[in-house]
């Protein structure tokens, strides 16, 4: 589905179509020849990219509450753990309208305060699992406060010219490798691919660790 057909109550179907189809079994997977066309794309113009020299910039494009992108979480995270250490891996929120952007400054404000690492996951926990909504400034600032953050601190960042700066630069990303749904991934600045696409998110990493391969080729 494109784009512009999101709204905030179809959101979530959409999410659901990027990754509805079902889980190849690694015999399968293994057997399989990535073709350009069928379990990714490439780009038409090269998205920008932000790696470091001799690494391979790799994206997932989400958005916290997508429940494909919760069910996708823990083993994304698994996978980055063990991914080989050329790999510039960071995930970046969408906002397919005005409503994304609450979540999309919670993700980056967490960030600029080191907080990802202890919160990323409770995140996905408070909307999916303790049904916050988290869609709304004052709901992310009384949640943060109960996580023992400091609240004023935190609304100094969320509010900042640099999260603002941000979130331009994802709504960039998001154009250049044209997403459709989350989650997804983009790798060097140079190929897209999703759950539609690759037949599972499982499959998808595989096809990740395959352009990673291409990438590196030059």
């Amino acid at each position: 589905m494109k784009r512009r057909e999101f709204s905030l109550s179809a959101a979530t179907a959409v999410a659901a179509s990027a990754v509805a189809l079902p889980m190849a079994t690694p015999a399968f997977a293994q057997a399989r020849q990535f073709k350009e066309g069928k379990d990714y794309v490439r780009l038409a113009k090269p998205a920008p990219t932000d790696a470091p020299a001799g690494k391979v910039e790799v994206i997932e494009f989400f958005w916290y509450s997508c429940p494909h992108c919760n069910a996708f979480e823990p083993t994304l995270e698994a996978w980055m753990k063990s991914a080989p250490k050329d790999l510039a891996i960071h995930r970046v929120p969408v906002a397919f309208n005005s409503s994304f952007a609450a979540q999309q400054k919670l993700y980056y404000a967490l960030e600029g305060m080191n907080k990802l690492p202890e919160l990323h996951a409770k995140v996905f926990r408070a909307v999916h699992v303790e049904k916050l909504p988290l869609a709304k400034d004052d709901q992310i600032f009384d949640w943060v406060g109960k996580q023992g953050v400091d609240v004023a601190k935190f609304k100094e960042v969320y509010n900042s010219f640099t999260v603002s700066n941000q979130l331009r630069k994802a709504a960039q990303l998001q154009e250049a490798y044209n997403v459709e749904g989350v989650p997804s991934m983009g790798v060097a600045g140079r190929y897209y691919t999703d759950g539609t696409m690759a037949g599972s998110m499982q499959n998808v990493l595989q096809v990740v660790d395959y352009l990673a391969g291409q990438a590196r080729k030059g």
